[in-house]
């Protein structure tokens, strides 16, 4: 198999990182490099021993796919144009503004049968992967996501910055459209929301309390799951999960477990039972990167879709509307 020809727009802090996880894969060929700042192009190219270009459209000419690691204002315009060249697009979260562009640009795929996959780099995590072999059916999820101040980032608010990253698991966990949406925030130290809080509830009854702040002195990247018989945690910054759990006296499941208690009512007697699912370590850029060379290799759909992107921009937007009609004019 030939080498998928590959390219990065936008080589700052996270955009130099694909050019490194490009250079590293073996079936891949990073073809070129752009950014507003050509010096720094030139340097990264230099690094991973490839090519700098001054004009995007030259370095789409030349490869079959691309990443958009620009800021978020700009995803729409960059990834129509690699669109119309028939290049596939992975693009950092969020996809884009608003969902009228992201709409925008999924037709556009479609019309064109070009992949796009959305950088939510969150499902890449091992502790995530790790709850792959249990069922989840969230009743009630709270989750805490606190950075220390970064201008980087902060041309979007907070709910677009941080908080989308939840928003989209979540999503992915809870199988029932939105019915309400409370929300608080407020600007501190940006001209956008900075620290923010949304209450989702779902038509299924789960119900979602996220935070998120970038003004935190600690860093924080949590998320507990509470359902029928089990309460499971998760920590992103640690790449823990623990899950506690109720099973039957005689569940053979339970036999590798702790067993912490035993609950005698109804029925029958039932097991309190803790699990530290194995963790494989993966690095979670260069793993959704290869999903994203996999799925355009293979013809198959990406791990992180257009559409689910677009759900959960749509929520992030919600929760942003509700906070400005939150807010007090004094």
């Amino acid at each position: 198999m030939n080498p998928l020809k590959v390219g990065v727009i936008g080589v700052g802090h996270l955009g130099s990182l694909h050019a490194k996880m490009y250079a590293e894969m073996p079936s891949v060929q990073l073809v070129g490099v752009v950014d507003v700042d050509h010096n720094r192009a030139m340097q990264i190219a230099h690094e991973y021993k490839t090519a700098a270009f001054t004009v995007v459209g030259d370095l789409l000419k030349n490869i079959h796919a691309v990443s958009v690691v620009t800021p978020t204002s700009t995803h729409c315009a960059i990834a129509e144009e690699a669109m119309q060249g028939g290049v596939h697009v992975f693009i950092e979260k969020p996809i884009s503004r608003s969902t009228a562009e992201a709409n925008r640009l999924l037709e556009l795929s479609k019309k064109k049968g070009v992949k796009i996959q959305v950088g939510h780099i969150e499902r890449f995590n091992s502790a995530l992967l790790a709850l792959a072999k249990y069922r989840l059916n969230p009743m009630f999820i709270e989750s805490h996501r606190l950075a220390q101040f970064n201008p980087r980032g902060t041309d979007v608010a907070v709910v677009l910055d941080l908080m989308i990253h939840d928003i989209d698991i979540i999503l992915s966990f809870v199988n029932s459209p939105v019915k309400d949406i409370h929300a608080n925030g407020v600007a501190v130290v940006s001209d956008t929301i900075d620290i923010a809080n949304a209450r989702i509830q779902f038509e299924n009854g789960c119900v979602a309390n996220v935070t998120a702040s970038r003004i935190s002195q600690r860093k924080m990247r949590k998320m507990r799951i509470f359902q029928r018989d089990a309460y499971i945690s998760v920590d992103f910054s640690e790449g823990l999960a623990e899950v506690f759990r109720l099973v039957d006296q005689n569940d053979p499941s339970a036999a590798a477990t702790m067993m912490l208690g035993e609950i005698d009512t109804g029925k029958l007697k039932r097991k309190i039972v803790y699990e530290q699912p194995e963790i494989k370590e993966v690095n979670a850029l260069k793993y959704e990167l290869e999903m994203f060379v996999d799925a355009i290799q293979r013809d198959t759909q990406p791990v992180v879709t257009a559409e689910q992107a677009i759900r959960a921009l749509e929520v992030a937007n919600q929760i942003i509307q509700a906070i400005n009609q939150q807010k007090i004019v004094v």
